[in-house]
């Protein structure tokens, strides 16, 4: 037995309530860019080895960022796919946002159709923020400086399956362990995932593997096409252009008058053209962005002065919502939830903030004891409650408390909203809409933090959606989020399937 055995034996026996861990000056330096010589990249590995399957390095199967000057010979001004680190969930694309070349080229990272994408930074790379690069406007991505980039190039291997291999609990311990820079600033190095070592599993298990992965993206697809739906009946009910809903109000001409649904006894309805308040006012301010109130008919009536409050876009927006044949209302003062919690000290609390909304979806929530919590963590939901960012640039950060998330504590920087008249899935395909979202910016105010006051709240109005259409908008949010669900179950499998195979091997 070695020395260094020996001595790591003692210490074991002596301290065995510690790690400890005895390692020669030539291993410290071996693959060791950084000469990292704290303790970390030297605990016992979590990576789970078997002397029964044959492994292979990652740089030998994989370009590793990739460099920009694929693609200098296309012309600047082509059209490609920008994704911020907020874009990027836990296994997907939540949003992609759209420019050109010689928007990005300088000081983004570049990535293609099929790529991998890692948060490198913390706590981003803990949080699970990855995904596979898919649907790419002509192929082509920007990105974060703060992406890994990952491009298999080894045909035995596909994306998916190494995406799940990747994507484990356990993999972003040890990057975590392995990060370099100072505290904060922390980042997973390329040379990191240069000498990781891919389980060379039989063909037939990385094709049920990629089989898991594409039904993933598959359901998630159609969860999002049965959303899209969903807010096609919202604007169909209000008498809007599905695919362009504000061109269809703020476009000028006789062709544009607003289409109105009139409902019949006989529970049919049919089409019919007015020449509403909206188009009235459409016609008055055509070309300009203008609006002349008294002094009574503003502040005394409002308490604003602002000019973003008496904008024209938010009189046409409102006067849509007050042609709508049912009518419209407010929030009632008890449909706001905002009475505060106290959390016990010592008790576990899942917390909601802001940062944890992405395109209308929950991310995995932090978890503190109640003495740790932020002091905004002061709102607890229950599953069927609506929440909504009050402050100006996160109003999009709306969405519904599932069973999953039900009693999780969330910021005082959401509106907690539960309606008596209108069901929850309708309230959030209202509030998620592209129309509610540029009505939304009337409301905030203040100076240091823009937000909406509770007041301002109460004023915004809801168009009184008939039963019937309530109902649809309820069944199309359902079967999404069932999917969506089934999308993440379906890559959680994934991870599992390969970790259980290392295990068993």
């Amino acid at each position: 037995m070695s020395i260094k055995n020996d001595i790591n034996k003692i210490l074991l026996k002596k301290f065995p309530h510690l790690e400890v861990n005895v390692v020669k000056y030539s291993e410290v330096k071996k693959d060791n860019k950084y000469f990292r010589i704290d303790s970390e990249p030297f605990k016992r590995s979590r990576l789970l080895f078997s002397k029964n399957i044959e492994y292979i390095k990652f740089s030998e199967i994989a370009i590793i960022n990739p460099s920009k000057s694929e693609i200098y010979n296309l012309d600047e001004n082509t059209h490609v796919t920008f994704l911020s680190m907020q874009n990027l969930g836990n296994g997907f694309i939540n949003k992609q946002e759209r420019g050109i070349i010689k928007d990005f080229i300088e000081g983004y990272t570049y990535f293609a159709e099929n790529d991998i994408l890692i948060a490198k930074i913390t706590p981003c790379m803990e949080h699970g923020k990855c995904a596979i690069a898919r649907k790419l406007y002509n192929g082509i991505g920007f990105g974060s400086t703060e992406f890994n980039v990952f491009r298999i190039k080894d045909k035995r291997f596909s994306k998916e399956y190494i995406f799940s291999f990747l994507n484990r609990e356990n993999i972003r311990q040890i990057a975590a362990d392995n990060m370099v820079g100072t505290s904060g600033r922390q980042r997973v190095s390329k040379e990191f995932y240069e000498n990781l070592l891919i389980p060379m599993f039989s063909k037939e298990f990385r094709l049920e593997i990629k089989a898991m992965v594409k039904d993933s993206h598959k359901a998630l697809e159609n969860s999002t096409k049965l959303y899209k739906e969903a807010e096609a009946i919202l604007y169909e009910a209000l008498g809007l252009d599905a695919e362009n809903p504000l061109e269809s109000i703020l476009s000028f001409g006789e062709e544009n008058k607003i289409i109105h649904s009139l409902r019949l006894d006989g529970g049919n309805s049919k089409s019919y053209i007015v020449a509403s308040p909206t188009y009235d006012l459409l016609k008055k301010y055509k070309g300009l962005n203008i609006s002349i109130r008294t002094y009574k008919e503003s502040y005394l009536k409002t308490g604003r002065l602002d000019a973003e409050y008496y904008q024209v876009k938010y009189d046409l927006i409102e006067n849509i919502i007050k042609d709508y044949y049912g009518g419209y209302d407010k929030l009632d003062i008890s449909e706001i939830k905002d009475d505060n919690f106290i959390p016990n000290e010592k008790e576990k609390y899942r917390y909601i903030e802001l940062a944890n909304i992405i395109n209308g979806n929950i991310t995995e929530p932090s978890e503190y004891l109640g003495e740790n919590l932020p002091t905004r963590a002061r709102r607890k939901v229950r599953m069927g409650d609506l929440i909504i960012s009050s402050v100006e640039g996160s109003l999009s950060s709306c969405a519904l408390i599932t069973e999953e998330f039900d009693n999780c504590i969330v910021s005082t920087g959401f509106y907690v909203l539960k309606s008596n008249s209108i069901n929850s899935e309708t309230l959030l395909v209202i509030f998620r809409s592209e129309l509610f979202q540029k009505y939304l910016n009337k409301f905030p105010s203040g100076t240091i933090l823009s937000a909406i006051s509770k007041d301002g709240l109460k004023n915004i109005l809801i168009p009184n959606l008939d039963l019937k259409t309530q109902r649809k908008i309820e069944a199309k949010i359902q079967q999404s989020f069932e999917l969506r669900d089934k999308s993440k179950e379906l890559l959680e499998n994934a991870k599992v399937k390969i970790e259980e195979a290392i295990i068993n091997s």
